[in-house]
Formats: structure tokens, sequence, C-alpha cells
């Protein structure tokens, strides 16, 4: 069947800003009744253990920031349903070959585009307008591996094209990346 969406695996693409972020452009059916997409595959990224797989979903407002956020064990896999964000990584693994590195991009839901963020890469979006985030992720929730970069620390020079941001009392109060022990930061 020409266009079955079981017939076309989506290519996970590597970001050339950051090493181990990949984007997955998703291929939408539409017909008369709606659309239809796969939105997730474990298949696109065959060297990951999924583990503990847990979905969840942020429901933003717009001008809403969320982040900078970082895990010491745990991958996200992003897809927006709802609206549109401008998501900004950072690449905070000190061995990494793009230690430091940062890129911005923007998702929405009509664009579907699936956003895979490696152990060790802060990330967090803007909400350009009222939008929903769902999210993959490989390990359940504990709260144990929660760290956080101030989203607007002048050394990582993001530009979120935010001027006022709703941003969470938590987020707000991040260390900036010069005052984080080594230890705390991802090997």
């Amino acid at each position: 069947m020409q266009n079955s969406p079981h017939t076309r695996q989506s290519p996970a693409l590597e970001s050339t800003q950051i090493a181990g972020v990949y984007t997955v452009p998703i291929r939408v059916f539409e017909d008369a009744r709606g659309r239809f997409m796969e939105s997730f595959r474990r298949d696109w990224f065959p060297w990951i253990d999924w583990g503990e797989q847990q979905g969840n979903q942020s429901d933003s407002a717009a001008n809403v920031l969320r982040g900078l956020h970082y895990h010491l064990r745990q991958i996200d896999y992003w897809h927006v349903t709802r609206g549109r964000i401008r998501v900004a990584m950072v690449d905070l693994r000190r061995a990494s070959p793009t230690f430091r590195a940062a890129e911005i991009l923007e998702i929405s839901a009509e664009r579907p585009t699936g956003v895979f963020i490696p152990v060790g890469v802060a990330h967090g979006f803007y909400a350009l307008t009222d939008a929903t985030l769902t999210y993959i992720v490989n390990q359940y929730y504990t709260g144990a591996d929660e760290n956080g970069v101030l989203w607007n620390d002048p050394d990582l020079n993001l530009d979120w094209g935010a001027l006022n941001p709703v941003i969470s009392e938590r987020d707000a109060n991040n260390a900036r990346l010069r005052d984080i022990p080594a230890d705390k930061l991802p090997g």
C-alpha cells in the first residue's frame, strides 16, 4: 500500500550543533476525516534502551517559558500536539565534542517534528502560542534526576525571543552554569 504510514519509517536526523540531538520529521496522513501520524517509534532510536518508558503531557499558555532542565540518567523525546514552541538546548556534557554548544529550533503541531534530547543536554521551551507538548522519557519520574541551569544565563547567550516570559519560581532560581559544581554536571 503506497500511502500507508506503516510502509515508511521517518528518519532521525542528527543535529549539526549538538552531538546526539536528533529531529524526526513526522509524516502526516490527512483526509476528510482528519489526520493520522506516527509520532514515535522505538526503532527510530535503536541504540537506546527505553527502559521504564513513561509518557507525559505539558500544557502551557502563550508566553510561558519552562527550563532549562537537564538529567544525568533520563532522555526525552518531544512532540507538539497543539500550538508552537521554541526549543532551546545546551550541551552540558563535559566530555562531549559539542560541550556548551547551543541550539534553538521551533516545532509545532502544524509541522510535526519529534525532538530527541539525550542525557546531559539542558533543554527548555518557550510557548509562542498556547501549546501542548507530549514527551516520552526512559525513566519513571521520581524527582531524583531533576537538575536545572538558569534559562537566561548570560554565559549561555540563548536568544529565546522572549521579552517578559512567565517562569516558575524553580526555574527563575536555577543556578548559572558557572556556579554548578562539576560533579553535578554530566560527564
